[in-house]
């Protein structure tokens, strides 16, 4: 159940991301929650991978629960990052609305 309230908070705030920016909300807010997933079995997968090589057989003994909410961390951080690359990128190629409107009213040039 807390689960899926965290994914609804998830593909809330990339919904209203793509929708400050005009974007297509619902895919944007389906990939928040993908990138999420994504995240945590990146991430399962090579700390997996670390701890079979250093102490092989170590991973059949650990607790399943334990290690998903290890994991949440790094499904958070995904998504942190992927919300923070797409504002920045998106702000950035916003057009200037100040030079735009400094520019009505302004005889063009013609040849």
């Amino acid at each position: 159940m807390l689960g899926l309230v965290f994914l609804y908070w998830i593909g809330k705030y990339f919904y209203k991301l793509a929708e400050k920016y005009n974007k297509s909300k619902w895919g944007f807010a389906i990939l928040g929650v993908v990138v999420y997933y994504a995240g945590i079995i990146l991430f399962s997968f090579s700390i997996a991978l670390i701890l079979e090589i250093l102490a092989p057989g170590y991973i059949s003994d650990i607790n399943e629960s334990l290690l998903g909410i290890v994991m949440l961390p790094f499904g958070i951080l995904s998504c942190y990052g992927l919300y923070k690359y797409l504002e920045k990128t998106w702000k950035k190629n916003q057009p200037n609305t100040s030079e735009l409107l400094d520019e009505i009213g302004k005889p063009q040039n013609s040849l």
